[in-house]
């Protein structure tokens, strides 16, 4: 991936982090923290694939009804703060890479593992 396009994904990512929280749609705003994890721009910035991550209480179905429903208005928004030949078409998706992370740590956590003597200790 060359810079151009790397630089226009983090772009297109912070000005979707900034536009996110400003979607009037209940079916969006579910979930405790939502957030952009990354931005895919086709090369020929036609296409976006957004992947996003919710914590907490979530109806996927519901809350990608919602980003489908708000994805013109985010496009319009996003084509006038970015500067860019074309406007990318967005597409949604859910990252559940830091939900499984969350649960993960609550897994280890829970698990009952006695702590080791220091090695320099065991050999005295």
């Amino acid at each position: 991936m060359n810079n151009r396009l790397e630089r226009t994904n983090d772009d297109v990512r912070f000005v979707l982090s900034q536009l996110l929280p400003r979607v009037k749609d209940p079916r969006v705003q579910q979930g405790d923290l939502i957030s952009i994890t990354r931005c895919d721009v086709t090369g020929d910035l036609r296409y976006c694939k957004v992947y996003v991550s919710v914590l907490g209480e979530l109806n996927e179905k519901d809350f990608k009804k919602g980003l489908k429903s708000a994805g013109p208005w985010l496009r319009r928004e996003l084509g006038a703060a970015l500067n860019l030949r074309y406007t990318p078409e967005l597409v949604f998706e859910l990252d559940k890479s830091i939900a499984h992370g969350a649960h993960i740590n609550e897994l280890i956590e829970k698990l009952d593992i006695p702590k080791e003597e220091d090695d320099a200790n065991a050999d005295d």
